[in-house]
């Protein structure tokens, strides 16, 4: 594996180039992740389209379902993997045969989700792959609304951090 230390500067780079994200395992559960990655992402500006196989058809916060990286319309900039690991190579393997015609650039894994072989695929197929990170996460880490404050206590903390102000009171940002 290449490694999962991105600079900052990648994935910033990714989060503003990219304007369509196609996310292979949304949720329509109110409680799961994906569901709420994928709010985060629609309400940031990005269309978003969910895969779910069990769920085609249906629509996911507005959007249509689709059962599969085959029945997704074009254009789709980013596949966002919300699966376990062990279906990532798979995923991998349907991103490359898409790639063309959705135009797709960048394979992302989330959290969790880490696979050599599904990373060895992308590379072969061109794209940029990122593992083991969170799109809403990065965003909200560099658009100032989350800070990795509370990150590595396993809490994460949205509001602004607390600072010193003049007589030693505290204030947020």
């Amino acid at each position: 594996m290449a490694g999962m230390n991105y600079p900052d500067t990648l994935i910033k780079a990714i989060l503003r180039s990219v304007k369509t994200i196609a996310i292979v395992g949304a949720s329509a559960n109110e409680i799961r992740p994906s569901y709420f990655a994928m709010m985060y992402l629609l309400n940031k500006g990005y269309n978003v389209i969910p895969v779910n196989p069990g769920a085609a058809g249906k629509t996911i916060l507005g959007q249509t379902v689709y059962a599969a990286l085959k029945d997704v319309p074009a254009p789709v900039d980013m596949v966002d993997i919300f699966r376990e690991a062990k279906f990532a190579s798979d995923i991998a393997r349907e991103t490359m045969a898409e790639k063309d015609r959705l135009g797709v650039k960048i394979l992302w894994m989330q959290l969790g989700v880490i696979s050599a072989e599904a990373e060895q695929i992308g590379h072969d197929a061109g794209l940029t792959v990122i593992m083991d990170r969170c799109p809403k996460i990065e965003h909200g880490r560099f658009s100032g609304e989350m800070g990795w404050l509370g990150i590595n206590r396993k809490v994460i903390d949205n509001r602004k951090p607390l600072l010193f102000g003049k007589g030693g009171s505290l204030k947020r940002l």
